[in-house]
């Protein structure tokens, strides 16, 4: 009975912030369209309706999704390179002393330089095309995997090491089977932050060095006064973000660390 009336409240809850959703969404659409009424200028500010027949035209002619899965390739490539790096390094930091005193005066120099900062010599060491935008994207995503899976690794209790090094765990050992483990809630937030600024870097670099993407395709309808197509990117832009990361959230609660959340 218990267990019903909790199921029951969790449909509720669930119910209540879709609807809550729903009507922020569509009073927004409204204010857009009453907005748009009043300024009757399509270049300033197109319809609702304009935007949509925008996306049945790219999506007719295959240009969006050409370009949906340019975007998308580069912020997995280049959030994949980030986190196969950011990820060791910080937990070996986290370790060492001795390592961290030599490394983390670099971070901290180059952590508050802006990825769109980058972009130059990006062009200039890689030219235009899809390396640039990997590194670009790798380098914001970059920061908020390293620096939340150093916390996680720091935060490790003493017990714990003095247990696996009293078991004969080796320094590798220590690494994968106790830091690792306990920093994976610090890691798998430090990744959804990650994989948000590496969409944000992506459209950024896309914009100025490449030749396809939603940035491209931005760029491109701006030039040619096509606000419509301009928000379409953007919206297409904020969607798979938004499913990117809440995909993330519902794998990190439900296999990486389903012990971390109430049931």
């Amino acid at each position: 009975m218990r267990a019903r009336f909790l199921w029951l409240g969790r449909t509720g809850s669930v119910a209540a912030t879709l609807i809550l959703g729903a009507t922020g969404i569509v009073f927004f659409i409204a204010l857009w369209t009453l907005v748009s009424a009043r300024l009757n200028n399509a270049v300033l500010l197109p319809s609702p309706l304009a935007v949509i027949e925008s996306y049945r035209q790219l999506v007719a002619d295959g240009s969006l999704l050409t370009d949906v899965h340019a975007s998308i390739v580069r912020v997995f490539a280049g959030f994949a390179i980030a986190s196969i790096i950011a990820v060791p390094l910080a937990l070996v930091l986290a370790h060492s002393r001795i390592l961290r005193g030599i490394v983390m005066p670099l971070i901290a120099l180059l952590r508050p330089i802006p990825p769109i900062a980058w972009i130059p010599l990006a062009i200039l060491w890689m030219g235009l095309g899809d390396p640039p935008s990997y590194f670009i994207t790798a380098v914001a995503a970059f920061f908020p995997i390293f620096l939340n899976a150093f916390v996680g690794g720091t935060s490790l209790q003493h017990e714990h090491v003095n247990a696996a090094r009293s078991l004969g765990a080796s320094t590798p050992s220590l690494l994968v089977t106790v830091m690792l483990p306990s920093a994976l809630p610090m890691i798998v937030t430090g990744l959804r932050i990650g994989l948000g600024q590496a969409w944000m870097a992506v459209v950024t670099a896309e914009l100025i060095a490449a030749q396809s993407g939603l940035g491209y395709m931005i760029q491109i309808s701006r030039l040619d006064l096509e606000t419509a197509r301009v928000l379409v990117g953007m919206t297409v832009i904020g969607l798979l973000g938004a499913v990117m990361i809440g995909t993330l959230g519902v794998v990190e609660r439900r296999l990486i660390v389903p012990w971390n959340y109430q049931r």
